[in-house]
């Protein structure tokens, strides 16, 4: 039995696809450009868009992301549904070499991101799905045999001690205050880095509890991971407004949040 809507699994197989493009390139070499915010780009940034793009063109939602064409918000505020796209989450990491990047895909509905697909080439393993249709994990090799996918629930507890995910690669300047807050609040606080989206693996499958960013994001970076949080009871709450972080704006910039795992309630 099919478990998701066919533009759902065009959308996964187009992740596996970008993420084998992306080891490909990684195994082969890559050279290095810098666009003029100083943000590095490579081929394996623009292969993966270019597949990613092949793909979605098929579904008829039309699609934003950090290396494709952005459409005014004159036209893009008339779409009711939209892809999300980073095809190269984390592209420090993967000129570092250190394997800490991912490909993302959300679909935005109405603004709130309702399906999200995080695929770690390195890992050759993705969680995809939302609150309508649950959340997945599955090995590259198995995606298409249902059966091996395996479901994650949502939380009813935290670890003790908390653990707290941060960025790798980007300081947030306002850390400090937030970790003396976490103390005041539960105590011993853990950490965990890790480079691109992959931190919402660790929240989703409830490795982390908590990841704060004060520092700028695009839609791109969060889309997929709020949508897969979200699908497991967790949130991403705009740092001071605390309600959950909308999409296609007329700036695709997201505020600072805070991103947790913890689910009061069994699913």
């Amino acid at each position: 039995m099919q478990l998701l809507p066919d533009h759902y699994l065009t959308a996964i197989r187009a992740s596996i696809a970008a993420a084998e493009k992306i080891m490909e390139i990684y195994s082969e070499g890559f050279d290095t450009e810098f666009k003029i915010d100083g943000s590095p780009v490579t081929q394996a940034d623009l292969a993966s868009s270019e597949i990613i793009e092949e793909y979605l063109y098929s579904t008829g939602i039309p699609m934003t992301g950090e290396e494709s064409a952005k459409k005014s918000f004159d036209e893009r505020q008339f779409w009711e549904e939209l892809w999300c796209v980073d095809p190269l989450d984390g592209t420090k990491e993967f000129v570092k070499r250190n394997g800490e990047f991912c490909v993302n895909i959300a679909l935005i509905r109405q603004k709130k991101p309702v399906f999200g697909i995080i695929a770690s080439p390195t890992m050759r393993r993705l969680i995809f799905g939302g609150a309508e249709t649950g959340v997945f994990e599955s090995e590259f090799e198995h995606f298409e045999d249902s059966t091996k996918w395996e479901k994650i629930n949502s939380r009813v507890e935290q670890n003790s001690p908390i653990i707290m995910a941060s960025s790798r690669s980007h300081h947030s300047g306002t850390d400090l205050k937030f970790i003396n807050e976490l103390k005041e609040n539960h105590g011993e606080v853990n950490f965990i880095r890790m480079g691109s989206a992959l931190k919402f693996f660790h929240l989703v499958r409830g490795e982390a509890d908590v990841y704060p960013r004060f520092a700028p994001t695009m839609e791109w970076d969060i889309a997929a991971g709020q949508a897969l949080l979200e699908g497991v009871g967790g949130r991403v709450l705009h740092a001071e407004r605390i309600e959950p972080l909308y999409y296609n704006k007329e700036n695709l910039t997201n505020p600072y949040f805070v991103a947790h795992s913890f689910a009061m309630t069994k699913e």
